[in-house]
């Protein structure tokens, strides 16, 4: 993505403005670029529509939700008007129009939208427009290929009455892919996923009230366990790892095998480095004392909770956020920030690997964060700073007395 870093700062608009124009201001959002942001408001007569930099769409709509810029900088949304649902991007709408539509995902290089959607009583996905042909008595979960050129989702593929348990036992809940269901049936499915080159899907299933498995391609792993979390594909290949519950615990299995030689209390949310040779996950060593183990190994300190691991681009080191007593920072390579917060967001690793940033609140007010060491700057509202591929600057999207910024701020000065 192109970003302008030679401009130290640029006034976008003034919010003020936007309160006397408009009575109702939804959630805003910004641009990966920082040059927009966006929010859903109310016009005359109840009508809402997006509105980008203070300048509404002149379409208007009933409602409008899942308000999102893709990675190029477009506006995309859900839209109602005149009872039909459909997906507009920067005001123009799709031709297909839907019941309902819910769950709006975007392709990395934000090309490619996908929702699920409810139409003449039956439920299906809509890639870009286009709608599964096949469509089915319950649809939810869509993913979208990294391409961005197939979808998946689960489907409820019968209907029995709502006091056949029989019917309900035997499993109603299937993985379609691109509108063709797989041909076995679960009591539930979690976790749906496509491999890098998007031609294998795999997704974690149910088989009967304590037996799990995951299914790649229909195709179920030899072994079954107590308990599983989302699958992954490794990077590149066509292994499927997940988190299953075996009677020692809480493990690592890749294609229905063990591979960490350690068992937890609980697992899950497991990530891969970005050259595919590592993978992390969150942990619990102890009920309620959790933390992250890379490689198999738990880093030795635990927290009351941890979210999402994220690895840096050189693959060698792992930061997430942590909460101990009622306060939350960000623990990297298991050791902890000195300084704790109110609140903090999912840490951003310089280009180099060298520096860890995050957008943190501090009595109401936030403030960006690097290496532990608090800005200098308080902030009304503050999104993610993002480093300059240099990683000697930071991109900061601000909003501050009621005015949104986009500034470009030298690391030292921050």
């Amino acid at each position: 993505m192109n970003r302008d870093w030679d401009t130290k700062e640029k006034f976008i608009t003034d919010i003020n403005e936007w309160k006397k124009k408009f009575p109702v201001i939804h959630e805003f959002v910004v641009s990966d670029n920082g040059e927009k942001i966006s929010a859903v408001v109310e016009i005359a007569d109840k009508k809402v529509a997006p509105c980008i930099n203070g300048v509404a769409w002149g379409n208007t709509f009933e409602k409008a939700w899942s308000l999102r810029f893709t990675p190029d900088n477009h506006l995309a949304c859900l839209v109602l008007r005149d009872y039909e649902w459909t997906v507009a991007i920067d005001e123009k709408s799709w031709e297909e129009k839907f019941d309902f539509a819910w769950d709006m995902r975007l392709s990395p290089d934000g090309k490619s939208i996908a929702v699920n959607i409810k139409k003449d009583d039956r439920y299906g996905v809509s890639l870009n427009g286009r709608t599964w042909e096949n469509k089915f008595f319950g649809a939810k979960d869509v993913v979208i290929s990294p391409d961005g050129k197939r979808t998946a989702c689960c489907v409820k593929t019968k209907n029995p009455g709502a006091l056949d348990i029989f019917g309900f036992s035997e499993g109603i809940l299937s993985i379609a892919v691109d509108g063709k269901p797989w041909d076995k049936n679960f009591l539930s499915t979690t976790g749906i996923t496509f491999s890098s080159d998007g031609n294998r899907v795999a997704g974690g299933v149910r088989l009967d009230r304590s037996i799990f498995t995951v299914a790649v391609d229909g195709n179920l792993w030899g072994e079954t366990f107590a308990g599983i979390w989302e699958p992954v594909f490794r990077p590149g290949s066509d292994d499927v790892v997940a988190p299953v519950k075996t009677d020692k615990g809480w493990t690592l299995a890749m294609n229905g095998m063990p591979f960490w030689n350690r068992n937890f209390n609980q697992l899950w949310n497991q990530r891969y480095s970005p050259d595919g040779q590592r993978i992390t996950a969150i942990v619990a060593t102890d009920f309620g004392k959790w933390t992250v183990a890379v490689d198999g190994t738990a880093w030795k300190r635990t927290f009351g909770a941890v979210f999402s691991p994220v690895f840096s681009p050189d693959s060698k080191r792992v930061a997430a956020i942590v909460k101990e007593n009622n306060r939350w920072t960000i623990a990297v390579d298991g050791t902890t920030w000195e300084k704790d917060f109110d609140m903090i967001w999912e840490p951003v690793f310089s280009p180099d690997s060298a520096k860890v940033a995050a957008k943190a609140e501090i009595n109401g007010r936030f403030v960006v964060v690097i290496d532990g060491r608090i800005g200098r700057y308080k902030f009304d509202t503050l999104w993610n700073p993002v480093f300059s591929p240099d990683g000697e600057k930071l991109l900061i999207r601000c909003i501050e007395e009621g005015r949104y910024y986009r500034r470009v701020v030298p690391i030292d000065e921050i």
